[in-house]
Order: C-alpha cells, then structure tokens, then sequence
C-alpha cells in the first residue's frame, strides 16, 4: 500500500469532508462551565516543581480539521457571547487551591476571535494576571499582535503553546494543519521577538509512520527542531486512536498507536539534549499499557522523570522484556 492511493485525499477541502464524515458523536458541553479543571505539578526550569492550575475551557470548535485531532468532542458549534470564557476561568479558579501557574486551553487557538471573545481579553487578564505563567495554546498562523497585547496585561510570563506534531514536512501536509515548518518557524520567531515563551506540541508515531524506529527517529528531528525554533518546553503526546479518521486509516494500515517504550525512547532522547524541559503527556496512557505486569511501575518511572528532568534506570520485565 502506497500513500498515494486515493483512500486519503490530497486535497485540503476534500480531507476535511473526509475527515468530518468518519467522526463519532460529539459530547453535551456546557457553555457555562469549563470542560474540566484540575491541578497539576511541573517542573520550571530551574530545578523546581510548581503547581498548575489546568483549566479547558468550553468554546466554539477549531476551525482546522486536523486528522488526529479529537477535541473537538468537548466544543460547541457556535461561537460564545462575550463574558462566558471569564465566567467559566472565574468558576474554575475559585474551586481549585492556589497555583504558581495557571494553563488556559480551549480544544483550538486562545487567539482564535471565534473561540475566545476578543473583548473577553482585559477579563481574563485581570483573572490570571497574577500568576508567575500563564500558557494559552495557538495554532501558528494565529500567533499575531493580540499575543503581545495580551500579555502586556499580566503580571507574568505569558507562554504560547503551539502544535508542531512532526518535522516530517509530507506527513505534516497530510495532517492537515494547514501549516507548513516555516510558518511554524515564523510564528516562534514572533513569539521570541515579543519575549513571549514557547511550548510545542509533538505527536509520537503519527499517523503514516509505521515502524517504531522510525517514530523515535522523527519524534527525535521534531525536539530538534522545536528547540531550534526556541523552545522553552516540549511536550510529546502518543498518538491516540478514536477520532473515527484514525481508526480509518488503522484499519488500512496506515496508523497504529505507538509502544510505551517508543514513548520512553522518545523522552530519553529529549532530556539527554538537556536544551530545555521535555514533558511526555500521560493522559490516559492505560491505552499504551502492553503488559499488565510493568505498566504500573514504567507509568511511575515516566511521572518522575517529568518532574526531575532526569533518565532512571529501566523497569526489567521478564514478561515482556518491557523498558530500557
């Protein structure tokens, strides 16, 4: 099987349908409250460990149609009215225990007018404008004045996370982000212009990559060229099924979820670069499980080297032959 076959259109406008037409049902959201919020712990950079107060926010659904995307799940299909988002971080805020930093995302663009109200900014400034760091997520070709205006509102550090998923620029093509590797690089360079941070998003073993060496190869170019572009924080993200487009192209072989110890492999390389903090995210990572027996303790082993920033020894399997 080639990947040129037909199956997946080449087309932009043709991927969307396509994309839109394998999706299951969207949840019940409430446009009065968050999706969720929670608090999390993560290391700063300087050799300690902060709360984060998480928030996803409830707005209108992104206008790309990524095809592993699967936020969309939790959005609306219409636009807010103004005073919602303030509302919903106010209901989240007030609930969750004091936080050093505080994590804005909205399934979409932070920076996107039809997601998140422009004149809803001063009101969520004043929110969160205490907080040392405050991390709101934008797809590149978003990242525009209203970031620096926006972070000239807060007391701290405003930090933008941005979605590079992979280096590999015919598979990002086919991603389809609407975006290519330099207008990533173009948007990092504004952020660093303005003194803004950067995080970046990194898919491990995206879809139309169909070994697990050569998941680590390209997850391994994409750290690179995160921090090139002046990462502060990489967070890379095992590619999960259940969008509907995923299962597609599973069933036609053309994606399979990565091994748990591609992730570890991944994450190993990044701290050995030791160019900034590398995170990979665990939500939900009983999907990546394998083995009953070593999963618990190699879960463990992958929290705290988030939090130290360090490689441990590897989890000896006799089952599996599991870890390093």
């Amino acid at each position: 099987m080639t990947l040129d076959e037909p199956a997946y259109p080449r087309e932009s406008g043709k991927r969307d349908r396509w994309i839109v037409e394998r999706r299951p049902r969207r949840n019940k959201v409430d446009s009065n409250r968050p999706n969720a919020f929670f608090t999390e712990r993560e290391p700063d950079g300087r050799g300690d460990v902060v709360s984060q107060a998480t928030i996803l926010l409830t707005n209108r659904e992104c206008p790309w149609r990524c095809l592993m995307c699967d936020l969309w799940r939790n959005t609306l299909t219409e636009r807010l009215a103004a005073g919602r988002v303030p509302q919903q971080i106010d209901h989240a805020l007030s609930r969750l225990p004091a936080a050093r930093q505080v994590k804005l995302y909205n399934s979409g663009s932070f920076f996107d007018p039809g997601a998140i109200p422009v004149a809803d900014h001063p009101s969520i400034a004043e929110l969160v404008k205490s907080f040392e760091r405050v991390v709101v997520e934008c797809h590149p070709t978003l990242v525009n004045r209203r970031c620096v205006e926006f972070a000239g509102r807060l007391d701290g550090r405003l930090e933008v996370a941005m979605g590079l998923e992979t280096a590999h620029p015919e598979i990002l093509d086919r991603l389809n982000k609407r975006m290519t590797l330099e207008d990533f690089r173009r948007a990092s360079a504004f952020l660093g212009a303005g003194e803004l941070s950067l995080r970046v998003f990194i898919l491990v073993k995206p879809p139309f990559i169909t070994s697990e060496e050569e998941a680590i190869h390209w997850a391994g170019r994409s750290i690179d060229y995160a921090f090139d572009c002046g990462a502060r924080v990489v967070t890379l993200i095992p590619t999960r099924p259940g969008n509907g487009a995923l299962d597609t192209l599973a069933r036609q072989g053309w994606f399979a979820p990565p091994r748990l110890a591609t992730l570890e492999a991944c994450l190993q390389y990044g701290l050995r670069l030791g160019r900034g903090l590398v995170l990979a995210d665990l939500w939900d990572l009983e999907r990546f499980r394998g083995c009953e027996d070593c999963f618990a303790g190699r879960k463990a082993r992958l929290e705290r080297m988030n939090l130290s920033q360090s490689i441990e020894g590897g989890i000896h399997c006799p089952r599996c032959s599991g870890g390093e």
